[in-house]
């Protein structure tokens, strides 16, 4: 099999040769090159989308597949399933509905390598605990996170925490041991904390710049101390609402284009029409014409409601750049999180999406999507 499309860093014609579900040849191609060919968007961070909430409380096996399916369609050919703060039951009952989706559906097997938990130990405090349950928030417990991996199936890859918590280091160097990513977010940490977490085998920041202190010192503060740590990587939500221009330009410059990665966040209201809605995370939140998600007469925000192809897109407008310098950002860094996913590579999974993009769009127009060398999208 053989997928044509256009080099999204040269514009020159490209054909990818498929076999057996991996990427078996990458090389110039003749003919009118058509639409932009890339490795599959991965995403670290999707709660839900099109009112398919994965943090609503009872979570269906057919709603894990039915998300597979909305994010192929948005050219996610890899996301980590993410569940926020809640009781331990909450979460237990959502992680097998995950493991079982993939047990009973192939894409979702192929889609989903991992379950990213973020929380339920985060900074207690209101402004870095952003939308989460105050009820919830509990130190880290090794024996709930290996309560955790039994309902998964071992699927918890990625663990968000404030390691500002008692026992926070030893959770931290158990989990990175057991080769489970951790990432620093939703925290009201000291850089010292910060530092020693690192120490203990902390990878990641999460949305960083998002789920802070309202208002903290000049310096030293905690946003300093990630963006010059080098072992800690920083994931950004640039979908226009959660990050100015100018604070990303500033991230990316400190961090490096190696050390960050995109995710979009996107929670169930996601792409639904614009509107006001009872939800169980945050209460009455409206829904922006813009994608914007907000906890409704306030300024604050309860989570993302774009895609990870917006975010490639805004983040080049940012940037004044094609989307093609930005898509590492979105494919390759993150891909090193979930296994090596995210690579146009000879001998790497056949992920595959193409998309058309024009200056001042606002998203990539994805045209067709396939995962494992299969055509998922469109259905």
């Amino acid at each position: 099999m053989e997928v044509r499309g256009r080099d999204p860093l040269t514009g020159e014609a490209l054909s990818v040769t498929v076999e057996e579900g991996r990427i078996a040849a990458v090389e110039p191609a003749g003919g009118v090159p058509g639409h932009y060919l890339s490795a599959g968007l991965v995403d670290l961070q999707v709660n839900g989308y099109l009112g398919r909430d994965l943090n609503g409380g009872a979570v269906t096996p057919e709603d894990v597949q039915a998300l597979c399916r909305h994010m192929a369609a948005r050219g996610v050919t890899t996301f980590l399933p993410t569940l926020i703060t809640a009781a331990e039951e909450t979460l237990v009952q959502a992680m097998r509905a995950i493991a079982t989706a993939r047990a009973e559906d192939p894409l979702a097997a192929r889609m989903i390598p991992g379950i990213h938990v973020e929380g339920p130990a985060i900074s207690p405090e209101d402004g870095p605990r952003g939308a989460h349950p105050a009820a919830h928030v509990r130190p880290p417990d090794l024996r709930e996170f290996e309560r955790w991996q039994e309902a998964s199936g071992g699927l918890v890859s990625l663990v968000t925490l404030c390691p500002a918590h008692d026992g926070a280091l030893g959770f931290i160097s158990a989990l990175a041991r057991a080769g489970v990513h951790v990432s620093v977010g939703h925290s009201s940490a000291a850089p010292a904390q910060i530092m020693a977490a690192v120490r203990a085998g902390a990878r990641l920041s999460t949305h960083l710049g998002n789920g802070a202190p309202a208002t903290m010192p000049r310096h030293p503060n905690p946003i300093w101390t990630q963006l010059d740590l080098d072992d800690l990587t920083a994931m950004l939500i640039v979908d226009g609402h959660h990050l100015p221009p100018e604070v990303v330009r500033v991230m990316l410059r400190a961090k490096g284009r190696e050390r960050s990665i995109l995710v979009s966040d996107v929670v169930a209201l996601g792409g639904m029409p614009p509107g006001v809605y009872e939800s169980p995370i945050g209460g009455a939140v409206e829904v922006s014409a813009s994608g914007r998600v907000g906890m409704a007469g306030t300024g604050f925000l309860a989570g993302a409601g774009l895609t990870l192809e917006a975010c490639v897109a805004i983040c080049a407008g940012m940037l004044a750049t094609t989307p093609g310098h930005v898509l590492p950002l979105a494919t390759r860094n993150p891909g090193r999180f979930v296994g090596g996913r995210g690579r146009l590579d000879v001998g790497a999974p056949a992920d595959l999406f193409l998309y058309d993009w024009q200056p001042g769009d606002t998203a990539l127009s994805v045209m067709e999507v396939y995962v494992g060398g299969e055509q998922v999208a469109p259905c």
